[in-house]
């Protein structure tokens, strides 16, 4: 417990401390925008970089101590993230607090699960609690805990194999992307729309860091030496996931910035009575949730490294199923609530863009 205290408030320190630049959110209910400090990325560098020189160069850290007490950071993550949200929500009762309205229905059970208050924050309001919690902590977490099971496996073997180099790379890389681009996640529905609670909580600091790792995690137990052929095959399902992933993104995070770039002004478009525009075509064309496919097919190239045989133990494979009835459950609460926003032309839009996540299957 004093192990995840020391990370958790560490990280928060870093982030008061060390520079960052400064990103507005979007336009709340009130009408207000929120300005965020984005330095997640350096906070990283630090962290990781710090990790990776006393664990495998000066060899002064244990890094194999996260496997060792994996458990018992696993349990103190737990006790930490619903201690966090019984605050949020006695919190979220103070006057002035802007409430979710996923969140301030009136039933305490419903309502503590998914947060009442939409953007808690401390200091003067210069730390969202939201956004911190969503990238910091548990994502640089993620990214060291797999950093633990390869020292794990090299301190017992003298030697990283294959697989688990591949999660490591797979995985760190999804990271770095999430804290290189940290703004785009000031769009995303987990800081527009859902309030913060338990469900947030627990995600971002206790299911997010010590389940994602759970294939890094097999790896120590049970090495995979994956032939060339295996290699291939792992990269080329990673790289056509990512390229639907990022090719989505990006098309979508440069139509809303500027619909009059050259990349994505050829773009069709469905005009809502709302006056804003819906994507029918490109990558947005193929299905409402395209990039929900690509983040998917991504997940089944952690896992596949884990080999063939490791579908009998299911653990290494727990991601990517997990996973898939996560963007499932997303995505049918991403259309409720487009059906709500825009009424008749969200009819309009689905008759044209027919599928949900898969195109010509879902």
């Amino acid at each position: 417990m004093l192990v995840y205290l020391a990370w958790f408030f560490g990280v928060a320190l870093l982030h008061v401390i060390l520079p960052g630049p400064k990103a507005e959110g979007v336009v709340l209910p009130n009408g207000q925008r929120l300005t965020y400090k984005l330095n997640a990325f350096r906070i990283f560098l630090l962290t990781y970089g710090a990790a990776l020189y006393f664990g495998f160069v000066s060899r002064q850290l244990d890094l194999g101590w996260l496997y060792d007490n994996f458990a018992q950071l696993l349990t103190a993550a737990i006790i930490f993230s619903s201690g966090l949200s019984v605050y949020l929500y006695a919190s979220s009762f103070q006057k002035g607090a802007l409430l979710s309205g996923h969140g301030a229905t009136g039933y305490p059970a419903y309502d503590f699960w998914m947060g009442r208050e939409l953007n808690p924050r401390l200091l003067r309001g210069a730390f969202d609690l939201k956004e911190f919690c969503e990238l910091y902590p548990g994502m640089i977490g993620w990214a060291l805990i797999n950093l633990g099971m390869a020292h794990k496996q090299w301190a017992a073997t003298g030697s990283i194999t294959t697989s688990m180099l591949l999660v490591n790379v797979f995985q760190l890389y999804y990271v770095m992307d999430a804290l290189w681009c940290e703004k785009a996640i000031l769009t995303t529905m987990d800081i527009t729309t859902d309030g913060f609670g338990f469900m947030l909580a627990f995600g971002d600091l206790a299911w997010v860091p010590f389940t994602f790792t759970s294939c890094a995690r097999y790896l120590v137990d049970y090495p995979q030496h994956l032939s060339p052929a295996a290699t291939c095959l792992v990269l080329g399902v990673k790289l056509l996931g990512y390229s639907i992933f990022r090719g989505a993104n990006s098309q979508k995070d440069m139509f809303r910035a500027n619909p009059a770039d050259p990349a994505v002004a050829h773009l069709r478009t469905l005009k809502t009575e709302r006056g804003t525009q819906l994507i029918i075509s490109g990558w947005w064309g193929t299905a409402r949730h395209i990039n929900y496919f690509g983040d998917w097919i991504m997940g089944v190239a952690w896992c596949m490294p884990a080999g063939v045989q490791g579908l009998a133990a299911v653990v290494p494979y727990f991601y990517c199923i997990y996973f898939a009835s996560l963007l499932i459950h997303r995505e049918r609460r991403d259309e409720h609530a487009c059906r709500l926003k825009y009424g008749k032309d969200w009819d309009k839009y689905c008759a044209l863009v027919r599928y949900r996540i898969v195109p010509y299957l879902y």
